[in-house]
């Protein structure tokens, strides 16, 4: 079964750092463009970060530039969002998914989204 699970949120205070995790099950992770997003009620949910599976290819939303940081480690089949300097606009559930794009925009390529990870951030 193909699915990615996401993990690493929890609370922390403004300024702090959380590092999330999304494991790729049923699939090999270096196939595939890779994308974080995150979505507060009643909000659009937002491309965070995405990853092209070459490498050549990253993007970051203008809010988190400079803040936060994709990776991956093919060899355990994980990629990583390092956040630092978290503020009171990043709380959200943080999703993982496969993604495309067409060269202006980023999307899921998947028609679900997992549990997600709860990120919050205390001022």
């Amino acid at each position: 079964q193909v699915q990615l699970v996401e993990s690493g949120g929890g609370l922390v205070q403004a300024g702090g750092s959380l590092r999330l995790s999304c494991a790729a099950q049923g699939f090999t992770l270096d196939d595939y463009d890779i994308g974080w997003f995150r979505h507060v009620p009643n909000k659009p949910r937002e491309a965070v970060s995405c990853n092209s599976k070459n490498g050549e290819n990253t993007y970051y939303a203008d809010s988190v530039k400079g803040r936060f940081t994709i990776s991956r480690d093919n060899a355990k089949n994980t990629v990583f969002l390092q956040m630092n300097n978290l503020t009171p606009e990043d709380p959200a559930v943080y999703y993982c998914t496969q993604v495309g794009t067409d060269g202006s925009s980023w999307y899921s390529l998947f028609d679900y989204w997992g549990q997600g990870t709860q990120v919050t951030v205390s001022s």
